[in-house]
């Protein structure tokens, strides 16, 4: 057979043993199928000196590295031996244990902080400071949204740092919610273990608020970045009611829906704190409905432009005429952007952006080249 060539293969079944049948491709076969009883044994190409079971083997091998990365050992395969009994003999690693990579790092030790390096960290003005320190407070949970580039989820960090008095990371949890992420991995579901098989486990909130519980006197807050990208009713379900703040504490728990009826019922911790981020850009996300809005409190952030971004830059060695420019121009473009019908104050270029001056780069000599590089 000529390389390349496809053919089909019919197995009849007249008997035990049966026949088989190879006709090229092609070739006017309906009036003889119509009169057999035959079912198709394979119908792929096939290549001149090479068998249909070697390839079969191939395409498993190819499958089983791509999905689980195990690659089979290869053997030497003798003239005239059987395929099957060389695959038994191919031995096969040991995936029936499954774990986590170890961590090879500790958290940061707590350090004091305060207003003032919050001061000298942000661009955005006191009055906003404190409008988001009150907002916190009065509703226990609050969104910071606004355009990319905004520095949301560096200010709901500073914001709980300033409510800590230090950088505690041991009283901070920072997740992020993505299209993927679910109840099973939020709240609790049934999970597999390092055996494979599955069991119910509990998701990042109730270990944290676990550990809120046991430590009443002190604020613990849940940092989630990228709110509006899950599915919020899925994720949350139940526990919209406990969002509120006043429906903390164990006097209004509930039942979770995997949890049996005799188990102890969940509740959020009084001393637990929520602050998430959105981006407005993405007009692919769908918005929040009433029902979880009217339990968060909103910050609106705009890009910063101003004397705290310019004196950082100049901290920077940035060099002046190119600070002036980089403001300017932004401004007028922000300003181009946000009456585009188009487009909106959604779309607006954040600060943030020009946050990060290269530290290998002599900037008085090369400000120009990095500005332009930001483009």
């Amino acid at each position: 057979m000529p390389p390349g060539r496809s053919t089909v293969g019919l197995s009849f079944g007249d008997g035990a043993a049966g026949s088989y049948l190879a006709l090229p491709a092609g070739s006017a076969t309906n009036r003889v199928l119509e009169q057999l009883d035959f079912t198709i044994a394979t119908k792929r190409p096939t290549l001149e000196n090479s068998s249909l079971l070697d390839g079969d083997v191939a395409a498993q091998d190819a499958m089983q590295e791509l999905h689980t990365g195990i690659t089979r050992e290869k053997l030497p395969r003798k003239k005239g031996a059987p395929t099957q009994a060389l695959e038994e003999s191919a031995p096969v690693p040991d995936t029936s244990i499954a774990h986590e990579p170890i961590a090879t790092y500790n958290l940061p030790s707590a350090q004091p902080y305060t207003r003032a390096q919050a001061r000298q960290e942000l661009f955005v003005s006191d009055e906003l400071l404190d409008a988001a320190l009150a907002a916190l407070h009065r509703r226990r949970n609050l969104i910071l949204q606004g355009p990319p580039g905004t520095g949301k989820t560096f200010l709901a960090r500073r914001l709980a740092w300033l409510e800590l008095g230090a950088t505690d990371a041991g009283r901070i949890e920072l997740i992020q919610f993505h299209p993927s992420y679910s109840y099973e991995d939020f709240v609790q579901g049934f999970r597999p273990d390092a055996q494979g098989t599955f069991r119910l486990q509990d998701g990042v909130l109730p270990a944290f608020c676990e550990r809120a519980a046991a430590d009443p006197e002190r604020p613990y807050f849940l940092l989630i970045d990228e709110l509006n990208r899950g599915n919020l009713s899925r994720i949350f379900g139940e526990l919209l009611l406990l969002l509120e703040a006043d429906k903390r504490g164990p006097a209004h728990a509930v039942r979770l829906p995997y949890t049996p009826a005799d188990a102890p019922r969940f509740y959020m911790p009084g001393n637990v704190f929520v602050i998430g981020t959105m981006n407005l850009a993405d007009r692919s996300l769908a918005p929040l409905d009433y029902a979880l809005r009217r339990r968060f409190a909103f910050v609106e952030l705009v890009p910063e432009f101003g004397v705290p971004l310019q004196e950082f830059l100049a901290a920077q060695q940035v060099p002046v005429p190119v600070i002036q420019r980089l403001v300017d121009r932004l401004t007028d473009l922000n300003l181009t952007i946000a009456d585009d019908p188009e487009l909106g104050p959604d779309f607006r270029i954040g600060h943030s952006y020009f946050c990060q001056p290269p530290p290998t780069l002599p900037l008085p000599t090369h400000g120009s080249a990095w500005y332009s590089s930001r483009k």
